[in-house]
């Protein structure tokens, strides 16, 4: 069976960015027709789909138009593409996509953000689309929280072995409750030493360094099937 490796995006396999926060403001007063008042303390490791749903609420708005503020996102982060817009890979992520499809393993996506949304992150950050399975990737735009993206994998890859790689304790708990293995990397908002505290088969610092250390877990967990 082909080992699935779920690949989150922000933080992971491309850097934060507080520049990639204006899109979804944008967006949300384009549909209320109000800039917002009240933020999101913490989004990191949180799902597209709990972000604005959160942000309707604080702002006295009804969850009902999450839908009309995606579809507005959508909308603008390919103007956002169209009109050069550039993200920055993390260092090693390309090099170990490539090794990890070298192997025969499927890096596909386990992420908060939308298709579309990830496409685009991706694109502009160097990545190609056909890098990626997208057919058995999983999307967060409209899940509640990441327990809820997790337990979509089971019914989509069965019995096939995935782990999922992440930067975020979030990542870490998610992953525990599905029982899907996890692998963290401090490329993002999070430390080596915050997400030792996770359960975690290995925490690198990058994907250079570490690189072997994560492979040779996903190795591993391939031979047990």
């Amino acid at each position: 069976m082909t080992m699935h490796i779920l690949w989150d995006i922000d933080g992971t396999l491309i850097h934060n960015s507080k520049d990639g926060a204006a899109v979804y403001l944008e967006a949300f007063t384009h549909v209320t027709g109000t800039e917002p008042q009240k933020f999101i303390t913490n989004p990191h490791g949180q799902t597209e789909g709990q972000i604005l749903t959160a942000l309707l609420e604080l702002n006295g708005h009804p969850a009902t138009m999450l839908d009309d503020v995606l579809a507005e996102l959508d909308a603008r982060t390919q103007k956002l593409l169209e009109t050069g817009y550039v993200r920055t890979a993390v260092v090693g992520g390309p090099d170990a996509l490539r090794d990890a499809g070298g192997r025969g393993w499927t890096n596909a996506l386990l992420t908060g953000n939308g298709p579309q949304h990830s496409r685009v992150k991706l694109t502009a950050a160097g990545y190609a689309e056909d890098d990626f399975n997208w057919t058995n990737s999983f999307f967060g735009d409209r899940s509640p929280d990441r327990h809820h993206l997790t337990s979509l994998v089971a019914p989509i890859l069965g019995e096939q072995p995935s782990v999922i790689i992440g930067d975020t304790p979030n990542d870490g708990l998610a992953a525990d409750s599905a029982r899907i293995p996890f692998i963290a990397v401090a490329t993002g908002a999070y430390s080596v030493a915050e997400l030792r505290d996770t359960s975690a088969l290995v925490v690198v610092e990058d994907l250079v360094a570490g690189r072997d250390d994560v492979l040779g877990t996903i190795a591993e967990l391939a031979q047990r099937g």
